[in-house]
């Protein structure tokens, strides 16, 4: 069985901008490169990774294609385009599908000053260029309440395949409304049969980052695997935030905790076959992946 974590990140502040990489993330606000990720990755089972994009412009994009190129461990990167431009979008599309490890595009919704940006018009020209392409889209959130807007999405687009990251942000750590109400948004997006979610990112949302523990987690896990299944849902690290919140092996050894009660084809599943099929990552990279971690 190969294990993919669907969610790392890379950066370099010095090829590209990220502007949320503030003082809180200083101990992260650096440098983070895969081979910094390499020794924390050794210590799971992982044998592949997808780079996921964490800066709304085209030089964090290339840091990954060309850290993509160079360690066969990561299989697949989820890029940037500028959707808002449905023009630059196609053109840069055009180059970066000369790549195979190219497999989808995500955006900071949440860094955007417009909540509604992601359903505007015009950005649903750019997402009908994903959907056109057989491209995925990462939808991102910061709260649980924008998960309102994944089900029209879905409507709207029902041939793109989208993936939630980190279960749309649950309020772990607050209070049985809370829960309530992100499970009832859940639900909604659970209903379109195209919408993917990602066990990844899931810290507290009271309190430190780092003050989750696996009961608090276990029952909004629970829920997501109630309303997906394992084949909609797939294990992401979410180096290198795990290490502001608790430790990447932290992270890892929770989620074994979590998939304990599965059995083996459902555990494969969450741990890399629905990665693999909803990103449609090329086997020859798959096989070169899990070579390199002989």
């Amino acid at each position: 069985m190969i294990v993919i974590d669907a969610h790392l990140h890379v950066w370099d502040p010095a090829r590209a901008d990220y502007d949320w990489l503030g003082p809180a993330m200083a101990p992260i606000n650096r440098a983070m490169r895969f081979t910094d990720a390499r020794p924390a990755l050794k210590a799971t089972e992982v044998t592949a990774s997808v780079l996921v994009q964490a800066a709304d412009n085209d030089a964090d994009t290339d840091h990954m294609l060309a850290t993509a190129a160079t360690h066969p461990e990561v299989v697949a990167v989820v890029a940037w385009v500028p959707l808002d431009d449905p023009g630059r979008a196609r053109s840069r599309l055009a180059q970066l599908r000369c790549d195979p490890h190219m497999v989808g595009v995500r955006a900071l919704i949440h860094e955007k000053p417009d909540p509604e940006w992601i359903v505007r018009p015009h950005v649903g020209k750019g997402l009908a260029l994903l959907a056109a392409r057989d491209l995925t889209f990462d939808y991102v959130t910061a709260s649980p309440g924008a998960l309102r807007q994944v089900p029209e999405l879905a409507a709207r687009h029902p041939e793109l395949r989208l993936v939630i990251d980190h279960l749309g942000k649950p309020p772990i750590g607050g209070d049985r409304e809370e829960h309530a109400r992100w499970r009832k948004l859940l639900t909604a997006a659970a209903h379109h049969p195209q919408v993917h979610a990602k066990v990844s990112g899931l810290y507290s949302a009271r309190g430190p980052l780092d003050s989750w523990t696996t009961d608090t987690v276990r029952p909004f896990f629970e829920d997501a695997l109630e309303l997906f299944g394992p084949h909609r849902l797939m294990y992401g690290g979410d180096w290198p935030i795990s290490l502001l919140a608790g430790g990447h092996r932290r992270t890892w050894e929770t989620c074994a905790e979590l998939l304990a009660g599965l059995g083996p084809d459902d555990r494969a599943a969450v741990l890399g076959g629905t990665a693999a099929r909803f990103y449609r990552i090329d086997p020859t990279l798959l096989n070169a992946a899990r070579d390199a971690t002989v």
